[in-house]
């Protein structure tokens, strides 16, 4: 079966002289019907035609049947904005090391967004990345100058969308 889920973000941002960027990818947590195994890492890559899974000891990081199909960003004044929709393929099954059944949308879903800048003071590039398990507000700051970046005040929406 083919599932969508949406993830929105917005982040705060103290200051436009760092050019903070959305990287192009991405990393959800997902149930993978190919492993067999709930709850993996999968990395999405924009214009990627398949995701990768993080496996486990067993089975090792192999190809998702995953995409992203849409990856969109704002910036209005001081807030940066982020929407992205992953199609992934899912099938029902049961994950025998946890003893538990597979879910569309794993029971802890959870995402990670990359982001890049470039420092004027210094004219070198940094990354960073914010994701839902953070405590907020979090905040990022250059690595080459300690300039204030981005505040990340609320957690990254993620929702299984339902007839696409």
């Amino acid at each position: 079966m083919l599932r969508s889920v949406e993830v929105t973000t917005a982040l705060v941002l103290p200051s436009s002289s760092h050019n903070l960027h959305w990287r192009r990818r991405l990393e959800l947590s997902l149930d993978c019907f190919v492993c067999q195994r709930t709850g993996r890492t999968t990395l999405f890559e924009v214009g990627a035609d398949r995701a990768v899974c993080s496996g486990d000891d067993e089975f090792g990081e192999h190809y998702s049947a995953g995409r992203i199909a849409a990856f969109d960003h704002s910036e209005e004044r001081d807030q940066t904005s982020l929407r992205a929709v992953v199609d992934y393929w899912w099938a029902p099954f049961h994950d025998a090391k946890r003893n538990e059944p597979g879910v569309a949308l794993t029971r802890a879903p959870w995402v990670r967004l990359h982001l890049g800048y470039y420092c004027p003071e210094t004219e070198k590039p940094g990354e960073f990345h914010t994701q839902t398990n953070l405590v907020r507000p979090s905040s990022g700051s250059c690595r080459h100058c300690s300039a204030p970046v981005m505040v990340s005040r609320e957690v990254p929406q993620l929702r299984l969308l339902v007839g696409r």
